[in-house]
């Protein structure tokens, strides 16, 4: 299988569909594609009503507009397959992403992550979209929580979809990173409540994570679209943090209480492992993780550098670190740009509504 890579200008060409997408990826990728690439249509599907509707007020799915909204649930193919009829190429975000939440809801998360998964791709293939992208997690390598265990099958799926496209157009990949800076899942809003109190939990001290942007992120998936083959496990190279770093750059002066790893919470998180750095490849500032399977074509990311033998691409053994000071730039850029957002996004919903700008931006 040799896809051909898409051109970054041909988006103005493209109807493209995120699921899962009144998110906090959902709103950025959004944002990135009206003012950035212009695509021909932009369908938000997800199963909030209140989510879309204030986010249709922020991007409105006017005439002159190229936004539509679709309420539906990943869990329904029927559903899904209406809403990819006519689509080039899905986004597939939505998932049950809180690690405790996936252990009390466990039929859930099967539900939501690995049949969710499932249905796109089965509606991807019925209706002929040429390229779709699932967004994955480090917690799916070596995963010892549900969520990260469903992330892995969705993973794995997403994958050997490809021999079920025959002489179709469709194409399946995977993106993979690490912890999202502002996200809804993030630890610094916890910190910044417990600022106030003067006291802040943590639960081991020897703890790392990879540290990426939501912008970082949105780019990211942008790019592994436009050079996707079909088949590949995209990981990009980002910093690595120490939490009591990002302690000391959130709230220096407080107290410290040690409160244990939670269950399903690991010391370090791994982006690629040992196992699969004997099938993958590097290529300027990413990995690329490529499938073992006949459909393959060989010549793929030819240029790529293989990696050496015991490679392990660890939180704890990254080559870039991002100290208190970087993690406290990252922190104020990212949250003061979250606390202005709504301000922001008011005057963007002001101007969305006049057609001018629509036009102005295709």
């Amino acid at each position: 299988m040799n896809t051909q890579h898409t051109d970054a200008g041909a988006w103005s060409e493209q109807t493209v569909l995120i699921t899962g997408g009144t998110g906090s990826f959902g709103k950025k990728f959004t944002e990135f594609m009206l003012y950035e690439y212009h695509p021909k249509k932009l369908i938000v599907f997800s199963r909030d009503e209140l989510k879309q509707h204030e986010m249709r007020q922020i991007y409105p799915d006017s005439e002159d507009s190229p936004m539509r909204y679709f309420i539906g649930d990943v869990r329904d193919v029927d559903r899904l397959r209406r809403a990819m009829n006519g689509v080039d190429v899905v986004v597939h975000t939505a998932a049950l992403k809180q690690v405790p939440a996936c252990e009390y809801n466990p039929i859930e998360a099967v539900l939501t992550n690995v049949v969710g998964a499932k249905n796109v791709i089965e509606a991807a293939l019925d209706v002929g979209v040429k390229k779709v992208l699932a967004i994955s997690t480090d917690k799916a390598v070596n995963p010892v929580n549900l969520y990260g265990a469903t992330k892995l099958v969705a993973e794995k799926l997403f994958v050997h979809a490809n021999a079920y496209r025959g002489t179709g157009p469709t194409g399946f990949s995977c993106v993979r990173y690490g912890n999202v800076v502002g996200s809804r899942g993030s630890v610094i809003p916890l910190f910044l409540r417990q600022r106030s109190h003067g006291k802040v939990t943590v639960t081991d001290s020897r703890m790392t994570r990879f540290w990426i942007t939501l912008e970082q992120g949105v780019r990211f998936v942008i790019r592994s679209i436009e050079q996707m083959h079909g088949g590949e496990v995209f990981i990009p190279k980002i910093p690595s943090m120490n939490i009591m770093d990002l302690v000391k750059a959130v709230t220096p002066e407080c107290k410290i209480e040690y409160t244990g790893i939670r269950p399903g919470e690991k010391l370090h998180e791994v982006l690629v492992s040992e196992n699969e750095a004997r099938h993958a490849v590097e290529v300027d500032d990413i990995f690329i993780v490529k499938p073992l399977h006949p459909w393959w074509y060989p010549n793929n990311w030819e240029e790529g550098r293989a990696l050496p033998d015991g490679f392990r691409y660890g939180s704890d053994n990254n080559m870039q670190w991002l100290g208190v000071d970087e993690l406290q730039a990252l922190i104020e850029d990212g949250y003061e740009l979250y606390s202005r957002e709504a301000g922001t996004l008011r005057q963007r919903a002001d101007t969305a509504h006049d057609p001018a700008v629509w036009s102005s931006m295709a």
